[in-house]
Parts: C-alpha cells; structure tokens; sequence
C-alpha cells in the first residue's frame, strides 16, 4: 500500500489539558462534533496561569486530559493559531510549542502519540505560574466550585 495514501487518511490526534477539554471554554467552538474523545494521560509538569489557562512542561509526572482523534487534518493549522504557534517562529518567539508527546491510558497503558501544546518553562516562571502537583487543571469545569 502506497504510505503517502495511507498518511491522507490518519486520523491527527492531539492532547489537551486546558481550555480545549470538553466543558472548557474553547472545546464547544474548535471541538465538538468534530472529534472523537478519550481520557488519557502524558507526562510532564502542569501550571496554572493568571492568564486563565494552563501550560504543559517537560517533567515526569502524570497530567491528565483528554485525546481528541479529529479526521480534519487542517485542525493542527486552527489549533496552532490558537495557542500562538507559529512552526515558522523560533521557539521562544511562540507561546507554545506544538510538541509530540507519548500519551496514556488511565491504568498507564501507552496508547500511542499525539501533538499537544508546551510551554517553556523561563516562560511559565515569567508568566507566574503555580505547579499543579495532582496534574489536573480545572477552569470552568471545576468540580470543588459547584
């Protein structure tokens, strides 16, 4: 089979851990209905920033989330937009870089790879971001709020 065939028709998945996570601010507008969702895991570092919205570092702790699977391959191009990525930029010049990330089943099984969104870590410290120790960011959605 032709891989360039076969490439056309993958599916883009990408993690999220913000304001794209169903019920989140974002979600409605740029996911749903336009994906499939699961609950997952990757790790790394997450911060809560005064901003209104979290960022994702390297680090070695679980960070839960979702895996959204999209058939459009043109959501990468909307989703860099929103998060300030430009691959024509130098990294220090975006908010977040769009990164590979290996992603995980809640029981910490490997399920595969996905993009998702990071933050530099001098930028998180600039920003005044707060480590979120449990791994988890709740913004609209927050179940200690109801």
């Amino acid at each position: 089979m032709n891989d360039e065939f076969s490439d056309a028709f993958e599916e883009v998945r990408v993690f999220v851990y913000g304001t794209l996570k169903p019920g989140e601010e974002n979600y409605e507008y740029y996911c749903k209905n336009h994906c499939k969702v699961v609950e997952a895991m990757v790790l790394g570092q997450l911060y809560d920033l005064p901003l209104g919205y979290p960022a994702l570092t390297a680090g070695c702790s679980p960070i839960y989330g979702f895996l959204l699977s999209f058939a459009d391959p043109g959501i990468l191009a909307t989703l860099d937009e929103l998060e300030d990525y430009n691959p024509a930029r130098l990294p220090y010049q975006n908010e977040y870089v769009r990164v590979k990330a290996e992603v995980f089943s809640l029981a910490h099984q490997p399920i595969g790879w996905a993009w998702t969104y990071c933050m530099e870590a001098a930028r998180v410290q600039r920003l005044g971001g707060v480590l979120l120790p449990e791994g988890q960011w709740f913004g609209q959605r927050n179940p200690y709020l109801a």
